[in-house]
């Protein structure tokens, strides 16, 4: 069985950490994939997959947008040479039905809807171009129940054109991480420092401002690392220092020892709007470390009953939440032993077998 996957491209989002993790074993299982990308940017995702020398990289020619339509070209001679093609995020799920149609190949398609809300039914244009190409593709995975009715709902197609298989995170990967000397991470650390951390590409999305906003709230001795890069940022550093933060907030910028970071911070944060089903709230909680994350769609379902959870935006009661487990040891403990065991449910072995099984359903 031949398996070509295609994004836009390896930054540093879930979908793409998610590919990195699970190409190498699918291949370890006998089956052959490989991976093409809209953007040919070396990410330090992209470095990892290569280093692992397990499937072949395409990369789309250079100097083009991943919204230009001529990488429709690019994927069409690829078509042929797979029995599925697995596409992921827009506006590759585009391309791949343009490209088969005018290709003739049989090759079967899959896409994976990363989102819990999708966000191009509000769209009237989009969400009539959606509602034909959803039929282009063979199987269309869902993440969470609730994707998967919107979906159903939306285009008219059966339930059983939407399989739901949960993402899931290489929990072993995060268990085996060694803390680090916190003066490691920065130099102006001191073991004494109480770290939170947030995992998160800079987009409005995350709303790292409201995590910001939270730590004017905190003492001194509470210092916040930001993991991620984005268009956002420059506006986030602007931020801090009007609250005068800087020696507070620490941009860490994209970095390949996200294990290691959650195992040396002392609370994990995520403050975004909406998710899908978050792969780094997976991994905030399998570090053995309380999570906190807002109350929205995508988060609910994870933290809820495990971590904490404030409402969207609201700074202080971020704050709040966060001087509670701080000054209450049993509470502390409690909340990260209730997170380790509930991301144990999403084991990322699962939905490699789960997928396995919806590939060898599909080339029957």
């Amino acid at each position: 069985m031949r398996i070509l996957q295609i994004i836009n491209s390896l930054g540093t989002g879930g979908a793409e950490k998610l590919l990195l993790d699970t190409i190498p074993q699918y291949v370890a299982s006998g089956i052959q994939m490989d991976i093409l990308l809209l953007d040919d940017k070396k990410t330090p995702f992209y470095q990892q997959l290569e280093k692992q020398n397990c499937c072949t990289i395409y990369n789309s020619p250079k100097g083009k947008s991943v919204y230009d339509p001529r990488h429709i070209q690019g994927i069409k001679k690829y078509l042929k040479k797979y029995d599925i093609v697995h596409v992921h995020l827009f506006p590759a799920q585009y391309w791949a039905v343009v490209a088969k149609k005018i290709s003739g190949a049989d090759t079967r398609l899959i896409f994976t809807e990363h989102n819990t809300t999708n966000r191009r039914l509000e769209n009237p244009l989009l969400r009539r171009i959606d509602k034909v190409l959803y039929r282009y593709y063979t199987r269309t995975v869902c993440i969470t129940p609730e994707i998967k009715d919107i979906l159903v709902r939306h285009t008219g197609l059966p339930g059983q054109h939407f399989p739901v298989i949960k993402n899931g995170v290489d929990l072993h990967q995060i268990h085996r991480a060694e803390k680090m000397p916190k003066h490691e991470i920065h130099p102006s650390l001191s073991e004494e420092d109480t770290l939170l951390i947030q995992v998160a590409g800079f987009r409005p999305q995350k709303d790292q401002p409201t995590l910001i906003r939270a730590m004017a709230r905190l003492p001194e001795r509470v210092k916040l690392l930001l993991v991620g890069d984005g268009v956002n940022r420059a506006e986030c550093e602007a931020l801090v220092a009007s609250l005068n933060l800087e020696g507070r907030v620490l941009f860490l910028g994209i970095r390949t020892d996200v294990a290691r970071l959650l195992k040396t911070a002392d609370i994990v944060v995520l403050s975004s709007h909406y998710e899908g089903l978050s792969l780094s709230s997976i991994e905030g909680m399998a570090s053995g470390k309380p999570f906190l994350a807002s109350d929205v769609p995508g988060l609910q379902e994870i933290v809820e009953g495990a971590g904490l959870l404030f409402p969207q935006g609201d700074d202080g009661k971020l704050a709040e939440l966060v001087g509670k487990l701080l000054a209450d040891v049993a509470l502390y403990d409690e909340t990260a032993r209730k997170c380790m065991e509930k991301a144990e449910e999403y084991n990322i072995n699962k939905m490699v077998e789960q997928h396995i099984a919806l590939y060898q359903s599909v080339y029957k």
